[in-house]
């Protein structure tokens, strides 16, 4: 009997299951660490196949996990389910899916496994990196590789995602009346202003492929009052965590300089980070394969496609991992994070593109499983990448 096949064939059967939930998850979109729905629904979903389902994993309320298989290598697939606010404009629901079938689909053969498969319910992705929270509290401890799959606009087997920091500022002013008497206050927004034009300036000195961004969550408290108190986020983004550190401390030294400047007091904290994906080629080149197979082009993305961030490099520190991405729209069309892109995470074509990616993925969970050779490639690539 060919196990890969009837892997294959059990994830079509699931195809019906596996769109329902991916859809109830898209129409029920939750932010980072509220995914009360979406954790429900997987756990009872994963339970109904005859697997027993750990919830609150890491002290996480929507955070769980299920296993399948006996003693030997183990490998992780990851679902994320959290949205945006507005929706699921990164196609959490599709991740959650396609992590879902792949699951099942390995599960059909539970008992032909030579070794263990982890299904992990991995929450707030989006800003709240629930993946490190869970890496910090050994919900991933035994686990040899992991893997998940992400939709977008292109096909990719690799992610070359960056690492980030994630910094607040406040502004700390006095306030006074803004006619009758502006020279006995000191204006917090007035600071704000001056530090986003100082990182604006900044810009032209970071490396190439470096990234940072910044909104006002607070520029004051009424129009006719100097602004006492104002508050900014800043993300810096860059290749390495040791550069995105330094383009964190050049933006706190814009707001110091700021604050001189205007009378003021700033005062600062680190919201978080997540590190830059390393992606495993020896896993990747697989995954590449069976996409392959199953009809779809799927190389290593260039080094210099412009891209974005996710937890999920944390976890690519830790253990051989990758992060493919699948299309699910055209290119130009929309991609992650844009309005546009809800629709897409909620079609026909997204949900055939979630089906097979969870083929890619269970086949190459299989394979790492069943080769020693593989598994070892693979963990040879990650010591060695690790240690350069």
């Amino acid at each position: 009997m060919d196990i890969r096949a009837e892997i294959s064939r059990a994830i079509d059967g699931y195809k019906p299951k596996a769109v329902t939930v991916s859809h109830e998850i898209h129409e029920h979109p939750e932010l980072k660490f509220e995914e009360k729905f979406a954790a429900a629904l997987l756990t009872k979903t994963v339970g109904e196949l005859g697997v027993n389902v750990e919830g609150e994993v890491g002290g996480l309320a929507t955070a769980f996990r299920a296993e399948i298989g006996k003693d030997g290598p183990s490998v992780a697939i990851l679902a994320e389910y959290d949205a945006l606010p507005n929706g699921h404009s990164c196609g959490h629901n599709l991740i959650a899916g396609a992590a879902l079938s792949a699951f099942a689909g390995l599960k059909s053969v539970a008992e032909k496994l030579p070794g263990r498969i982890v299904l992990l319910g991995t929450p707030a992705e989006e800003g709240g990196g629930g993946k490190i929270v869970l890496l910090e509290r050994g919900a991933m401890k035994g686990v040899d590789t992991a893997m998940m799959a992400h939709p977008t606009d292109a096909e990719w087997s690799t992610m070359p995602a960056l690492a980030t920091k994630h910094l607040e500022i406040t502004f700390h002013g006095r306030a006074s009346h803004a006619s009758l008497a502006p020279w006995q206050g000191a204006s917090a927004l007035a600071a704000m202003i001056q530090t986003f034009q100082s990182v604006d300036a900044a810009r032209l000195q970071w490396k190439d492929g470096t990234r940072v961004h910044g909104i006002i969550t607070n520029g004051g408290q009424a129009v006719n009052i100097i602004p006492e108190r104002t508050e900014c986020q800043f993300l810096a983004r860059a290749k390495t965590s040791a550069y995105a550190e330094q383009m964190a401390e050049r933006i706190l030294r814009c707001a110091e300089a700021a604050a001189l400047a205007t009378g003021t007091r700033m005062s600062h904290r680190v919201i978080g980070g997540y590190k830059n994906m390393i992606n495993n080629l020896a896993m990747a080149r697989r995954y590449s394969s069976h996409t392959e197979s199953l009809g779809v082009r799927s190389v290593e993305a260039p080094p210099e496609l412009p891209t974005g961030s996710t937890d999920m490099g944390d976890v690519s520190h830790a253990m051989p991992a990758i992060h493919p991405v699948f299309a699910v729209s055209r290119h130009g069309d929309g991609t992650c994070h844009e309005d546009a892109f809800v629709k897409h995470t909620d079609t026909p074509h997204a949900y055939d593109a979630m089906i097979r990616v969870a083929k890619a993925m269970a086949l190459t969970a299989y394979d790492l499983l069943a080769e020693p050779a593989l598994m070892k490639q693979a963990k040879d690539e990650f010591n060695a990448r690790r240690e350069s």
